[in-house]
């Protein structure tokens, strides 16, 4: 029996993908504290003092969290400082070597920032984590979907006019309550179309007939929670004969309350229908989580070993939409890894 610290420096050394991680999202307070610092006045720039504010109370307490981050992102220096730090605490503590970072220009261009700006920065981030620390670094760039149509038009045409080189696929994230997955189906055919992958938000908080409406509207490829596929037999074995992943986040899943505590995570459920799943942090620092730590609680979910691990961890490569190349190095990767052990 592999005891509880000897899986940990496991899974600290396993080369792993992030497929579900949002970019701001991803601000610790080390970054935080420096952004709060080139803008002060409204949040705490005192490391201990973000440490506590960044303590997890409840949903509410997450979204004030959010916002202050948000309203932080000031300028283009500011999205390239932050997207540089969150590649280098992926790599540097947790042994990610392919990350797709889920961005929402939106909000960013509604600071102030030009989307050609805001382009650059990413972009320029991008060419140096994968120089500095061997990340690769992919775009999904997806709509806020509390804010309608009209930011649906705009991350469209962000994603097509001003393409990254980055990008490879679109989403839709926000609040699922009041937000019909349907009314978003042509910006998802045009980018289809335009040859990103389609990786909306689906089934978290709402049912599973928001997890069919993200199939069949707005041509899901993976899925992004879709807790409550498991109360839908029929929806199970679909995900499970298609192989269209779950990008199963389970802190945030008990954080967001999706479900009510890890012991009753649909985890096992979705392993057990044969539904394809990868496991993800979300928004690790808002959650008090890592990747790391999120592979543990699924370890310990699911009874895995290093063996089975390492296997999550193929999975993750095998349906991200990372280049040929790159899924055939880190696969190697993680083979080399699992074998040394």
């Amino acid at each position: 029996m592999t005891s509880a610290d000897t899986l940990s420096d496991f899974i600290r050394g396993l080369p792993k993908a992030e497929l579900h991680v949002h970019h701001v999202g991803s601000a610790s307070p080390r970054i935080v504290s420096e952004l709060a610092q080139r803008h002060p006045g409204t949040v705490p720039s005192d490391l201990e003092e973000l440490r506590r504010f960044y303590e997890f109370r409840d949903f509410a307490h997450f979204i004030e969290v959010y916002i202050a981050v948000v309203n932080l992102i000031r300028t283009a220096e500011d999205v390239h400082y932050l997207t540089y730090e969150i590649a280098r605490e992926l790599a540097e503590g947790q042994s990610v070597r392919y990350a797709e970072l889920t961005c929402t220009p939106y909000t960013s261009v509604l600071a102030g920032i030009p989307i050609e700006a805001y382009t650059e920065a990413i972009e320029d981030a991008r060419v140096a984590a994968e120089r500095d620390f061997g990340l690769v670094l992919r775009w999904i760039y997806d709509i806020p979907g509390e804010l309608g149509v009209p930011s649906a038009d705009a991350t469209l045409s962000y994603a097509l006019d001003h393409r990254p080189e980055g990008l490879v696929a679109f989403g839709l994230g926000g609040p699922e309550i009041g937000v019909p997955r349907p009314q978003f189906a042509p910006h998802f055919t045009a980018a289809r179309d335009a040859g990103l992958h389609c990786v909306p938000h689906a089934g978290e908080t709402t049912g599973p007939q928001t997890v069919w409406d993200a199939l069949e509207h707005l041509h899901a490829e993976r899925i992004g929670h879709g807790t409550s596929a498991a109360q839908d037999p029929a929806l199970l074995a679909h995900l499970a004969e298609t192989g269209i992943a779950l990008e199963v986040c389970p802190s945030s899943n008990v954080a967001t309350r999706a479900v009510g505590t890890l012991a009753e995570h649909p985890l096992r459920a979705f392993v057990e229908a044969g539904v394809t799943v990868t496991i993800n942090s979300d928004d690790p620092p808002m959650f008090n989580t890592t990747l790391n730590r999120e592979y543990e609680i699924a370890a310990d979910l699911l009874g895995l070993g290093e063996r089975e691990l390492a296997d999550l961890a193929r999975t993750a490569v095998r349906v991200s939409f990372a280049p040929d190349d790159v899924k055939a190095r880190l696969l190697g990767e993680v083979e080399e890894y699992a074998a040394g052990q």
